[in-house]
């Protein structure tokens, strides 16, 4: 497999041919590796200038795999094999890829369900909890890593042994870390935002001691680094990044799917890279990830670019509009993080921020300190709570609900679908995104709640308002009480569902709510109405 390719097609290919020789003209390539923070305009500078450590990341993480093998080998002669991932957005998008990937087992607790949040906490004779939160502060990490660390306690463990920390110097991670006494602490680049920090220790770490050969990883990365800060056409930094932001008119609905890849699950890490960088000041690029026979394939629609993973094979699939991208996952990983650099650039905007990030988070805390506030009841439509309806009235059935919010679309609009379920039991809920993207005709996403507000989560309010929102909540029983904290699960997922769906609305962004008092159940007859849409 060569370490990085791409080959080009239609407007993909005349967006290339239009900004690479200005991009080479203006030194880009080779200003960016200078860490030059005044690439993307006065307002964006002083962020900038402190968010390109991942240009380093290569070198500075190079002690990394020797430390990571060694902690490794301690914990398998303690009988510890079994790694827990506590982290959100970019502490656990990579290391699951990097983990699938090489085939080696690492179980990421990405959610406050509690379904799910108590699934995981099995087999903790032999399971290391690795903690990884930049900030330190992440509600959902901390909440995660208090269960943990009670339910190791209750079946006779020292917790502390079997706690791996990473995180930001200085955070108040690290000092509960300190204070705690946990088995390590993996202190990470504070120049380095969350979606750039693949090849840092927020990557490395969970995926090193799960057995991952980081080390060639990074190998793979720096095989691609001279050519990716080179001032040359054939930079496929620039190419990429020209073909993301740089069509003309824009096609900013980015379909990326799957084929014959040998990379696991890549586009919900590019997902996130992509959508947290671009979508704000009113512009961005929404990532689709879909399977290979998505909807959205065949439409034709003008503002539909397609990415498509692949190995470069004869017979292989090239899109009308799009790129075909194939190589090593290391190298992946650095192209796309400078290619979203360059889209970026000709977008106009600081892909280094994420202004419309902590609205959210504001909302959610703030229905965690007034839980007697009152909620919208709703009303029941074939066993499910709905609410959000335009007009308030009360549909026929579900398939009527769900039409009035597809009729909200416009010619350029996506539907997002936010569920806030168990992404290993509720799995079936995926199957809905084709199923609407069929019914719709337009664009439909799929994110896992919480998971995906520190993901799409900034492109759908910073970003066009052209979305419309499918949000699909339940409760779990038993619930689990956060230790230390006065609230459980089952209330802290639901702060995060409406804080969300309210900072949305008021923004007019229509949102439909779909409450499942049995899951199963719901679910199914959630489907049998998008059958018949």
């Amino acid at each position: 497999m060569s370490t990085f390719g791409l080959s080009a097609t239609g407007d993909a290919l005349a967006a290339i041919d239009r900004h690479v020789d200005a991009l080479v003209a203006e030194r880009f390539a080779s200003r960016l590796g200078d860490h030059d923070a005044t690439l993307w305009g006065p307002e964006a500078e002083q962020e900038a200038s402190i968010r390109l450590g991942w240009l380093d990341a290569v070198d500075v993480s190079r002690p990394l795999p020797q430390r990571i093998s060694q902690l490794r080998k301690e914990l398998a002669a303690e009988g510890v094999d079994r790694v827990l991932l506590a982290g959100m957005g970019g502490s656990s998008l990579a290391p699951e890829v990097i983990a699938a990937t090489e085939g080696v087992a690492l179980t990421v607790l990405d959610s406050t369900d509690p379904q799910q949040v108590a699934a995981a906490l099995t087999d903790l004779e032999r399971t290391v909890l690795v903690v990884s939160s930049k900030s330190g502060s992440t509600v959902e990490t901390d909440s995660q890593r208090r269960i943990v660390t009670e339910a190791m306690t209750r079946a006779g463990l020292d917790a502390a042994s079997r706690t791996v920390v990473v995180t930001d110097p200085g955070s108040p991670l690290a000092r509960t870390a300190a204070d705690e006494g946990c088995r390590a602490v993996f202190e990470a680049d504070p120049h380095v935002g969350g979606r750039f920090s693949a090849l840092t220790a927020f990557g490395l770490v969970p995926a090193g001691l799960a057995g991952a050969d980081v080390e060639s990883l990074l190998d793979d990365a720096e095989a691609v680094l001279d050519l990716v800060l080179e001032d040359a056409p054939e930079n496929p930094a620039l190419q990429l990044g020209a073909a993301l932001g740089g069509t003309e008119p824009l096609r900013d609905k980015l379909l990326i799917t799957e084929d014959g890849t040998s990379i696991v699950g890549f586009g919900d890490w590019a997902e996130q890279l992509l959508a947290e960088s671009t979508g704000k000041s009113g512009t961005g690029l929404l990532p689709v990830v879909a399977e290979v026979e998505a909807p959205e394939a065949t439409t034709g629609a003008a503002d539909v670019l397609r990415i498509v993973l692949g190995e470069d094979a004869d017979g292989a699939v090239m899109p009308e509009h799009g790129v075909r991208v194939w190589g090593r996952l290391g190298a992946q990983l650095l192209v796309w993080e400078a290619a979203t650099a360059v889209a970026g650039r000709l977008l106009g905007i600081n892909p280094f921020d994420q202004p419309d990030v902590e609205a959210a988070k504001s909302a959610a805390r703030g229905l965690l300190d007034a839980p007697a506030e009152q909620q919208d009841p709703g009303i029941e439509v074939d066993g499910v709570r709905v609410t959000g309806l335009p007009d308030g009235s009360r549909p026929a059935d579900l398939t009527e609900a769900l039409r009035r919010l597809l009729d909200r679309l416009g010619e350029h609009g996506y539907l997002a679908i936010h569920a806030y379920l168990d992404r290993q039991a509720d799995s079936a809920a995926a199957d809905l995104r084709p199923a609407l993207a069929r019914a719709a005709g337009r664009p439909v996403t799929f994110g896992w709640g919480p998971r995906f507000l520190h993901s799409t989560g900034q492109l759908h309010k910073g970003g066009p308002a052209t979305g419309v929102f499918l949000q699909i909540t339940a409760d779990a029983e038993p619930d689990l009480m956060v230790p230390g904290q006065p609230f459980g699960l089952n209330r802290l997922i639901a702060a995060q569902a409406r804080g969300d769906a309210a900072v949305l609305r008021e923004q007019g962004r229509p949102v439909l709510s779909l409450h499942l008092t049995d899951r199963a159940a719901g679910l199914a007859a959630v489907r049998r109405a998008v059958d018949t849409l």
